[in-house]
């Protein structure tokens, strides 16, 4: 079968690879959609640590069952249409021990230590894999980036009586806009590109704000009473907006981060201290895909605003060419399995 190949940064390429093996507890899908994700682009550029190479690619896909092993449960079957679950977990580190299996000491992200879905088809375990009938497969691809925005929601015990501030309006960051809507609370969305903030609003976000347009600060003291938000998440990985949400959250308000910082970031412990903040880290996902197919099968938000392009297969290259050319034109980019 046929497979994107990342031999080295910034050199792709179709390659054969051997058919996966089903064990008995693993599905065999057929991949239809994989969406290209910030970790992507990075290990197309060189960047993450956590790469080696050659890899294959992808962790945001979803596919339809085509087989499965002989311990698979009835429920569910073949030709389910399914989003993946891309992560692993030990079952024994301190994480998961807690039952917090999404930050798995030795987690094994596909496309990121493993290789991932790049691919015509894959061979995963039936517990990793979430059916729907009432979703389409684009949107089914849309399950994982939307269920890392969703758990930090959940990580800042977000609800109807919270404002909250999004720092950072890509993918996650629009999935944390969707979340915390979706639970009633008043979003305020913060980001550098008009485009992003348009989809934000579109997403749910009561207000928006452009950080290159006046004084941002002024504006979000302004629309929280100068109390700050209670809850402020951090989508970005950038010092300054690391700095933002800890100076924006509300006295006994609660911080969470989801960006992964390039370069070191001081942090305010003055503030931390003086407001007695909760500082949160918040990584991957934990019980949220179904939570995630139950607000797209609701139809209340028009998620399709977050797919930008759909390129084939065959195409890839292509699609990390331009997008690493340039990023901020792109919010999701879907590759399609004809």
């Amino acid at each position: 079968m046929k497979a994107v190949s990342m031999r080295q940064p910034k050199a792709l390429e179709i390659v054969e690879v051997p058919e996966p093996k089903v064990g008995p507890k693993d599905v065999l899908v057929e991949l239809r959609y994989v969406g290209l994700c910030g970790s992507d682009l990075s290990a197309y550029r060189g960047l993450s640590p956590l790469v080696t190479y050659p890899r294959i690619p992808g962790h945001e896909a979803s596919g339809v069952v085509i087989a499965k092993g002989e311990k698979v449960p009835e429920y569910l079957k073949l030709g389910s249409a399914v989003a993946i679950l891309p992560y692993t977990n030990c079952g024994s580190c301190p994480s998961c021990r807690l039952g917090r299996y999404n930050a798995c000491q030795h987690n094994q992200t596909l496309g990121v230590q493993r290789d991932g879905a790049l691919s015509e088809r894959i061979s995963i375990p039936y517990e990793k894999v979430y059916a729907s009938d009432a979703l389409t497969l684009q949107e089914l691809a849309l399950v994982e980036p939307l269920s890392v925005g969703y758990h930090a929601t959940n990580r800042g015990r977000v609800a109807e009586t919270d404002t909250v501030l999004v720092l950072g309006c890509g993918a996650v960051g629009l999935g944390v806009v969707a979340a915390a809507s979706s639970k009633g609370a008043v979003v305020i969305a913060a980001d550098i590109e008009g485009s992003k903030l348009a989809k934000a609003e579109k997403l749910g976000a009561r207000h928006t704000i452009d950080l290159t347009k006046g004084d941002a600060n002024a504006m979000l003291r302004g629309l929280t009473n100068g109390e700050g938000a209670s809850v402020t998440i951090e989508a970005v990985g950038l010092p300054q907006t690391f700095r933002m949400a800890i100076e924006h959250a509300a006295f006994s308000g609660r911080v969470v981060f989801i960006g992964y910082a390039k370069e070191d970031a001081p942090l305010q412990t003055n503030l931390i201290v003086s407001k007695e903040l909760e500082v949160l880290g918040s990584r991957n996902s934990l019980n949220a895909f179904p939570d995630v197919i139950r607000m797209l099968e609701g139809r209340k938000l028009p998620f399709g605003e977050m797919i930008s392009r759909v390129i084939p297969f065959m195409d890839a290259a292509k699609a990390f060419f331009e997008w690493d050319s340039s990023p901020q034109k792109f919010t999701r980019i879907l590759i399609e399995f004809s």
